[in-house]
């Protein structure tokens, strides 16, 4: 009789190691977030952290002596036993320290990085200080990634780790792949209607809708690859999966990935994904409030958010939506216009009513801007810029399909392209980083690309995003763009402070001195409830003006210091409109539409709009060269009409300076503006990273396959036929029947 083995286990006791077993499948065995799923060399993260070579010397024209050795320069020039014993690796290995990184051979490159092993480098002598003897040690030089990576895993100091991380990259985990699970959980597939099994990580990496394609084919009856016995268990659950998933499409996401972790979404998808979730629960009676859920949306994404809204209210719901976006404006049953003007100039309501009713409003400038008697002008001509080109050669970062793209200086550029399809990574990843990199001095490289061509005709980059200006409410405008400084040596030149001893640092609410003491200069205290919310009352000694009585008894044209952080931009220049250091930065920040916010204003209450036009107006106040260029995320973000035309006089006036402007925008009427057109398509994901067109507006305008050009037709067809008789130009509405200055590699 043969002899059979069983188990009660999952596991085959004929393999070699009989010990090795799965545990029951659980929902749980399959996340990465619990240790029951996670690969544990990771713990989940599908990534660890290893030197980079780039990072430890990012700069290989430098010598030693010179710092191209990065993270040693603190010990070769602090430690003489370890310059000592570089000199000594040096002459071993037949270089010098002067000796130019890039002029080492790999052998001598490879022994300075990761060390000589146990072949000795040079020798010591230690005289014993009770016998006399001499005795000889060799030494052997470590290596200095070598050093680093031992002092990382063995030192317990957050400082020390946090320090060499800065020469570290990410890299997938070599166990999972960066996959994330453990191999049994991986080796759990799906097959499907194209034949071919799928783990849980391969279903996460195909975008939302690819994977809607795959559980649909799975959840055909006629089609399915699945058992009967499988379909049964599984209709349900591919029913719940898919619902999900066309909900996630029709908010203009289907080009996101499933497994897309979520500090790298914006702020606009993060609220769509939200959207989503609530449109499955399909709630009746809610009251939705979105704040500029259009944000990162091309218009042709945003018609199809609009189409999500409307079904929400068709349910049965009431939405609210607070938009600067047109086409949105015009689908709501219901306007409310609030203004006239920001800040003090506001907080009234204008117009309200349907859209046709608010644009019959004469006092409602929005509803001028939507019912066309006011436009933002367009200009008289393209300028051709310098001759010289920025020129990104085989970008093949994230989705982009190895595509060469030009960026003509001298000229206002936009990069437009329906969302995820590769705008921010052209930009963004591969432009910004490189020419930081080049430029700046930065240690993070450009994204994955062949080349770049032209840098040598720029001086410096300037990229200009949205992130805030300060983490803390000590930062403001007045301390960001510098004007605080100025504003503080000029109440130290006052004869009182003078007379007093005062210097500028007695006018700082930072530091001991001119601060109260019983806020420390924050101008509330807070108040822990130990359960409940943690409650901030305004300060009881200085009552919110952060400076004690001696700092505020000294008056420059008759307000404190305290006073004169209250001010707004518009009072404020007004007020200073004799001193021409304060009144420049102030016309800056006027000039970008900031006239409302006021000088001490905390960065954590800016929105990321104000914080990038900020940012902007500090860039503006500084002396131009004429060969930079400044690039800008989606800079219309959060603007009105009026807004977005005062923002592009701004931008148009760093072009006129010889400088070269590129933004990453959706707003038509900044394209309409741009001299030279990128637009990237035809979708999103996997189905993007191509250059569709390039040129003008016009040009763009005429591409059948431009998604953008599309949108542009009727923009241009509507300034064509407000201009002028006289000044009646081609229709510009009309294509081509060819496609033109297609820009695809």
């Amino acid at each position: 009789v043969e002899e059979q083995t069983y188990s009660e286990r999952f596991a085959c006791p004929n393999t070699s190691h009989p010990s090795y077993s799965v545990p029951e499948i659980e929902p749980r065995n399959f996340s990465f977030n619990t240790p029951h799923g996670a690969c544990p060399d990771c713990t989940g993260l599908g990534f660890q952290m290893e030197l980079d070579p780039g990072l430890v010397v990012p700069n290989t024209k430098l010598s030693i002596n010179q710092g191209a050795v990065v993270p040693f320069q603190r010990m070769a020039t602090s430690l003489g036993w370890f310059k000592r014993r570089l000199g000594a690796l040096a002459d071993a290995m037949g270089f010098t320290l002067d000796t130019p990184f890039n002029k080492l051979t790999d052998k001598q490159e490879r022994a300075l990085l990761y060390g000589t092993g146990d072949t000795p480098v040079d020798e010591i002598e230690f005289k014993s200080s009770s016998s006399g003897r001499v005795r000889k040690y060799s030494v052997t030089w470590e290596g200095v990634i070598t050093n680093l990576e031992r002092r990382y895993k063995e030192s317990d100091s957050e400082w020390v780790k946090s320090d060499i991380e800065r020469y570290m990259v990410q890299v997938p985990c070599p166990a999972c792949q960066g996959k994330r699970l453990k191999p049994e959980m991986l080796a759990v597939t799906v097959g499907g209607a194209d034949g071919e099994d799928r783990s849980i990580i391969d279903v996460a990496r195909m975008s939302v809708a690819d994977s809607l394609v795959w559980t649909e084919a799975l959840r055909d009856e006629a089609a399915t690859p699945l058992s009967a016995r499988d379909y049964t268990i599984g209709r349900q659950i591919l029913q719940e999966i898919a619902s999900r998933l066309v909900f996630l499409r029709d908010v203009g996401l289907e080009y996101l990935t499933l497994d897309r972790s979520a500090g790298s979404l914006s702020g606009g998808e993060g609220q769509r994904i939200r959207l989503a979730t609530q449109i499955g629960s399909a709630l009746m009676g809610v009251l939705y409030v979105c704040d500029e859920p259009s944000i990162g949306l091309h218009p042709i994404d945003n018609e199809r958010l609009i189409r999500t809204l409307s079904r929400l209210r068709d349910l049965g719901n009431t939405v609210l939506v607070v938009e600067h976006d047109e086409a949105m404006m015009l689908a709501a049953d219901h306007l409310i216009d609030i203004g006239p003007g920001a800040g003090e100039h506001g907080g009234n309501v204008v117009a309200f009513g349907t859209p046709t009713e608010v644009m019959a409003n004469k006092a409602s400038m929005t509803g001028q801007y939507l019912s066309g008697k006011r436009l933002i002008p367009m200009p008289a001509t393209r300028r051709k810029g310098s001759g010289k080109a920025l020129v990104v050669k085989g970008a093949k970062e994230n989705n982009l399909k190895n595509v060469t793209a030009t960026f003509p200086l001298g000229t206002f550029i936009a990069v437009t392209g329906v969302s995820g399809s590769g705008k921010s990574s052209l930009v963004n990843q591969i432009l910004a980083r490189q020419l930081e990199h080049d430029l700046n001095g930065a240690r993070e490289r450009g994204g994955e690309h062949d080349a770049i061509t032209g840098i040598e005709h720029l001086d410096k980059v300037v990229t200009i995003d949205q992130s805030p200006i300060g983490r803390t409410p000590r930062s403001n405008p007045a301390t960001y763009t510098g004007l605080f400084t100025i504003v503080r040596d000029l109440f130290a030149q006052m004869p009182e402070a003078k007379a007093r001893g005062y210097m500028p640092g007695r006018f700082s609410f930072n530091v001991k001195g001119g601060r109260c003491e019983a806020c420390k200069g924050d101008g509330y205290n807070l108040i822990e409830m130990q359960f409940l919310p943690d409650v901030t009352v305004p300060c009881e000694v200085c009552k919110g003006d952060r400076y004690n009585r001696e700092a505020l008894e000294i008056l420059f044209r008759g307000k404190t210091i305290a006073e004169v952080l209250k001010m707004t931009v518009s009072e404020a220049l007004e007020y200073f409109d004799a001193f021409p250091a304060p009144r420049r930065k102030l016309e800056t920040l006027r000039d970008v539409g900031l006239g409302y916010i006021r000088l001490g204003q905390p960065a954590t209450t800016l929105s990321g709009g104000e914080a990038q036009r900020i940012k902007l107006a500090t860039e503006l106040a500084r002396r131009a060269t004429g060969r930079t260029a400044y690039i800008l995320d989606e800079p219309t973000t959060g603007l009105a009409f009026s807004d977005v035309e005062a923002l592009l006089v701004v931008l148009q006036r760093l072009v006129d300076g010889g400088n070269t402007v590129i933004v990453i925008e959706h707003n038509l009427d900044v394209v309409k503006n741009a001299d030279h057109v990128i637009d990237l398509g035809p979708a999103g994901g996997a189905r993007g990273g191509r250059i569709l067109a390039t040129g003008t507006p016009e040009q763009v305008a005429q591409v059948e396959e431009s998604s953008t050009g599309r949108f542009l037709v009727d923009v241009l067809a509507r300034h064509e036929s407000a201009a002028p008789p006289a000044k009646a130009k081609k229709p510009a509405a009309k294509r081509a029947p060819a496609k033109v200055a297609v820009g695809a590699k």
